[in-house]
């Protein structure tokens, strides 16, 4: 897929550090959300439709990717 040619406003976590740490940045490209690796911002980008973001970020925090010992019942 290839890159929006807009110059979008791209955002991290605010837990994320400088130090070369795993980071992905995110920002709304109208009518989708990008997705890119912090550490190559001129590299590709996902796009996800927006329902598809917001169910990401609810499975997210309802902690259905956490790791098997750690994961937190959905709707918790």
């Amino acid at each position: 897929m290839s890159r929006p040619n807009a110059s979008p406003q791209w955002r991290k976590s605010s837990h994320s550090t400088n130090t070369g740490g795993e980071c992905v940045e995110v920002a709304g490209l109208t009518p989708a959300i990008g997705i890119r690796d912090s550490k190559n911002p001129d590299g590709p980008v996902l796009l996800l439709p927006d329902n598809h973001w917001k169910a990401l970020t609810r499975h997210i925090k309802d902690g259905r990717y956490d790791p098997p010992d750690k994961a937190t019942p959905p709707g918790r």
